[in-house]
């Protein structure tokens, strides 16, 4: 059976929650210990961080979730076109110019000149498809897999592909299957004996919150909003020699921004109902400041420990009395909570939209194909299911 189309799964023009997975190549270990070789790939971890931190920064996508691992990444995001609406016509020609600069001439200089902005803001009919590809999560994912895969490549002094595909994506249907993912997302460290609590699942957002809560920072690798002048660059250029230009090049692209809370480029966690319309963000370094979960923090990292406590055999016990509630307002079975998240993929592997069964239907009556797999397999894990 085919793979469906992306527009069986989402639209750029509208407001929607994907889970993404993409995966090394033969599955291989290229940002871990790689068990042919001996080699140690795990810098490479950071450079998907950073890398997913600066497109955050650029693209009207709110990162809501990452995991990223030896030889796979999740990442659960939400498309943010109503806040791309927001910007004017230079300030989405500069965005997409810092991602995609073309053959620009004093690409080495780090930030696009100002008449290359002017000129990609007054082109009405190429801006209409770059506001659009700004909110397409497909571009946000090629602009994050690409740059990896060649620098990767370069190191290693070969070509070929680095993942193994195009990217996975399902559409998260409502908030029951979106906290179940954030967490399977969250714990897969932990799902795969790599770490055993989220407090050192390292490269994870579940890591990055905690360790934010505790005040720690980071550097921003936020792409920097400004231009720099034609001729500057140009008399820059002409004066510099070719070694003074590679170190120019190299300074530019290791640049980075003010401190900021270490989980400051993400999505706030939790949905503040008195925050309306799109939110944009004003310090340049996520989209918005939109929450997407109905829970605070501590609730959240309240569940997530007690979550990842049950795959050890002297942890596991009945659902804690403080959790009761936020399960049963999602509709979930509380003994089948548990089940649901350490084994989503197997609920939800083959389906479009993970969601609860009756939103599953709803979703398969509207879409293009009339059948949603996974219907009858999730159904054991809700309660008042018809």
């Amino acid at each position: 059976m085919p793979r469906s189309l992306r527009s069986d799964v989402y639209r750029p023009q509208e407001i929607a929650i994907l889970h993404c997975v993409q995966r090394c190549v033969r599955r291989a270990y290229l940002s871990g210990i790689d068990n042919v070789s001996g080699k140690d790939y795990s810098f490479r971890k950071e450079w998907i961080r950073q890398r997913i931190e600066k497109l955050a920064s650029v693209f009207g996508t709110d990162v809501l979730s990452y995991a990223i691992l030896s030889n796979h990444m999740h990442l659960v995001l939400r498309s943010r076109p109503d806040v791309v609406a927001t910007w004017s016509d230079r300030q989405v020609a500069l965005r997409w110019l810092q991602i995609f600069p073309g053959k620009r001439l004093e690409e080495q200089l780090g930030d696009p000149t100002t008449s290359d902005v002017e000129a990609l803001a007054n082109n009405p009919e190429r801006m209409a498809v770059v506001r659009l590809r700004l909110s397409d999560i497909s571009w946000f994912m090629r602009a994050l897999s690409e740059p990896i895969a060649r620098l990767a490549n370069k190191q290693e002094e070969c070509t070929g592909c680095f993942w193994e595909g195009r990217f996975k994506a399902q559409r998260l249907l409502d908030e029951a299957a979106l906290l179940a993912c954030c967490m399977y997302v969250d714990l897969n460290p932990v799902r795969a004996a790599m770490a055993e609590s989220p407090e050192t699942s390292t490269f994870t957002s579940a890591y990055d919150r905690i360790k934010a809560a505790q005040g720690q920072t980071i550097e921003s690798a936020a792409a920097p909003m400004q231009t720099i002048n034609r001729e500057e660059a140009a008399k820059i250029q002409k004066s510099s020699t070719p070694e003074e230009l590679v170190d120019l090049r190299k300074a530019a692209r290791k640049r980075r921004g003010p401190r900021i809370a270490r989980d400051g480029w993400l999505a706030p966690l939790e949905l503040n109902p008195r925050l309306t319309g799109p939110v944009v963000n004003k310090d340049g370094v996520r989209a918005s400041d939109k929450g997407f979960l109905d829970m605070s923090m501590e609730e959240y990292l309240a569940l997530l420990y007690w979550t990842g406590s049950q795959g050890r055999e002297d942890k596991r016990g009945k659902i804690k009395a403080d959790h009761a509630p936020i399960l049963a307002r999602l509709g979930i079975a509380e003994g089948m909570w548990c089940d649901l998240v350490w084994n989503f993929k197997k609920y939800f592997g083959k389906s479009r939209g993970p969601g609860s069964p009756d939103r599953m239907r709803e979703e398969a009556i509207l879409g293009v194909r009339k059948f949603q797999p996974g219907q009858k397999k999730v159904r054991k894990c809700f309660v008042s299911v018809r």
